[in-house]
């Protein structure tokens, strides 16, 4: 072969627009098994991803609210500091002597009322006891 003759066969122009390629079906089912995979891995993906944002914004939330329950914590305790200052007993008599112009009792004017504990009731054996004794012969 010369080389003419070799130049001539790679110019050579050749029309396959009547040829027709035949689908390969195991090719085409071994795409969409691979397509499947990667869709599969895609969701696995996004679905691992979704979980760790979620679990990193509950916990931005949890931080948020401790740091919201340790503020209502100190003003809770303030609130009660005040509380504890108002109800002082050194304020109020400060108070009613000096803005009510009231006076302290002499001790002629204060009477003392002594506080009587009630007797426990008896134990019920003895009220058991009482009742039958004293319906014996008696009828209502």
């Amino acid at each position: 072969m010369s080389r003419l003759h070799l130049d001539y066969d790679i110019k050579r122009d050749i029309r396959n627009i009547s040829i027709v390629r035949e689908v390969d079906k195991t090719r085409r089912r071994q795409l969409w098994r691979s397509l499947a995979i990667g869709v599969g891995l895609v969701v696995v993906l996004l679905f691992s991803a979704w979980q760790h944002f979620e679990l990193l914004r509950h916990g931005y939330a949890i931080e948020q609210m401790e740091r919201e329950r340790n503020e209502e914590f100190e003003t809770n305790r303030h609130l009660r500091l005040e509380i504890e200052t108002l109800r002082s007993p050194r304020r109020i008599e400060r108070i009613a002597t000096a803005d009510l112009n009231l006076v302290a009792p002499t001790p002629a004017d204060s009477h003392v009322i002594e506080r009587i504990t009630p007797t426990p009731p008896p134990d019920r054996s003895v009220r058991a006891s009482r009742d039958a004794s004293a319906g014996v012969g008696a009828r209502p």
